[in-house]
């Protein structure tokens, strides 16, 4: 017969699952997992009904080591995740009503769980860090790794390729950034006259993603806010009231504040970008070509070039080597790249520069005019220590990692005590031992 507590919340008869030290697993808890699971299409490897408590009791384990540690995570970090996840389920479902209904339970009741769960995986993941703080491996330590993999085990690693780029951003003329302005101008004074809402304003207007939540971002740092819209959203202290406009690299905003956490604020924003005409684009085409031409005849390298004329100070002052913000290293898949980029060198040579194009600038969603330089094309093959190192050094730290972690959890199991119900036993779990014999 299964054991049966009583929820604290709500005096409803719970079935547990399991018991991991004195730490029960309710029924409703693995219910709840899986439906956030499937609204975040995540993949279960299994059988849900065993794979979900199993994850859950080795949560359980790596909290109790927290406790132990005294693992503390940041409140603004863990309210911004929350944020984020509550946001993309509205996204995902339609509205914060539907949300509700999904999960079966109003939404101040969900964010205090997600807030407990975002905490508790943040607490995880600095144990498991902690444990694997050490792995330094040498170059005899990946090789002895790749030496021992299977054959059918090392990577096929596609088409590669290293570039260049210089980019430049048209100019936009003076009457087109006033007439932004002015727009913004509008909109403070609709919002200070209550003739309307700023959140109405954002969805209807803003040129952000956050337009869908009312212009909303989320609790955040400094650190992770452009420095003239940071400069100006710790500043503000009243909720009612509107910035100044705001000109930042995305464009021009209005901001309003929603509530500050310490270190952390919640604001809210309109974006709104001037356009770019045709002509601005055809002018900043000939001067790049221009730049080109120059390259071209030795006047001075691309390199030089970068330093004194591309925009993009992402690259600028990296002799405009783009770097792979997914592994970190100079190497792309064509899949990777910006697809204007991609289309560009697919049919370049190594050492060749290319005609100047029109393309989209990933992080600020602006057309920009660039030139490339194909540095390095890399055939498709099988994995090798000579070309890519990097990537099998990764493969050998992931291995590590996991190795380490395994080991740990398992002792943890062995040294803890678990009881499982009979309705809960019939499973293939991952690691050994949690059934006592």
């Amino acid at each position: 017969m299964a054991l049966v507590a009583i929820a604290k919340d709500n005096n409803v008869a719970e079935e547990v699952a399991w018991v991991v030290g004195n730490q029960p697993i309710y029924k409703s808890e693995i219910e709840d997992a899986y439906r956030q699971m499937l609204s975040e299409r995540q993949t279960i490897k299994g059988d849900p009904y065993c794979v979900i408590p199993e994850q859950l009791a080795i949560e359980k384990l790596f909290l109790h080591q927290a406790e132990l540690d005294t693992v503390e995570v940041s409140d603004g970090m863990v309210a911004q995740q929350v944020d984020s996840r509550i946001n993309f389920f509205v996204t995902n479902l339609g509205s914060k009503e539907k949300v509700e209904q999904y999960f079966n339970k109003p939404m101040p009741k969900l964010r205090e769980e997600l807030t407990d769960i975002m905490r508790n995986q943040y607490r995880i993941q600095e144990v498991q860090r902690s444990l694997t703080k050490n792995i330094k491996p040498t170059p005899s330590d990946v090789r002895r790794y790749f030496d021992g993999l299977p054959v059918d085990s090392v990577p096929y690693v596609p088409l590669q390729v290293e570039t260049q780029i210089i980019t430049i951003n048209p100019v936009i003329p003076r009457q087109e950034i006033e007439e932004v302005k002015a727009k913004l101008r509008d909109f403070s004074r609709r919002i200070a006259s209550g003739e309307s809402d700023f959140s109405t304003l954002a969805i209807l207007y803003s040129e952000d993603g956050s337009s869908t939540y009312g212009g909303e971002i989320g609790f955040k740092g400094r650190g992770q806010l452009v420095p003239e819209y940071a400069a100006v959203a710790f500043n503000l202290n009243d909720t009612k009231k509107v910035s100044k406009i705001v000109e930042t690299e995305y464009g021009f905003h209005i901001i309003q504040l929603i509530e500050k956490r310490g270190d952390r604020v919640n604001t809210r924003h309109i974006l709104l970008k001037p356009r770019v005409s045709d002509k601005d684009l055809s002018d900043a085409i000939v001067r790049l070509d221009s730049v080109r031409n120059d390259i071209l005849a030795g006047k001075f390298s691309f390199e030089e070039a970068t330093q004194y004329v591309s925009h993009d100070k992402d690259t600028k002052n990296s002799r405009g080597v783009m770097v792979n913000d997914e592994n970190g290293t100079t190497r792309f898949e064509m899949s990777q790249l910006p697809q204007e980029v991609a289309r560009t060198v697919n049919g370049m040579n190594e050492g060749e520069i290319s005609k100047p194009f029109i393309m989209k600038d990933p992080k600020r969603n602006r057309d920009v005019v660039a030139i490339v330089k194909l540095t390095r094309r890399i055939p498709a093959h099988k994995a090798n220590l000579s070309d890519d190192y990097q990537q099998i050094k990764g493969m050998f730290e992931a291995a590590e990692r996991q190795r380490i972690v395994k080991e740990w959890t398992e002792k943890k199991i062995k040294d803890t005590y678990v009881r499982i119900e009979d309705d809960w036993r019939n499973c293939q779990f991952s690691h050994s031992g949690w059934i006592k014999q």
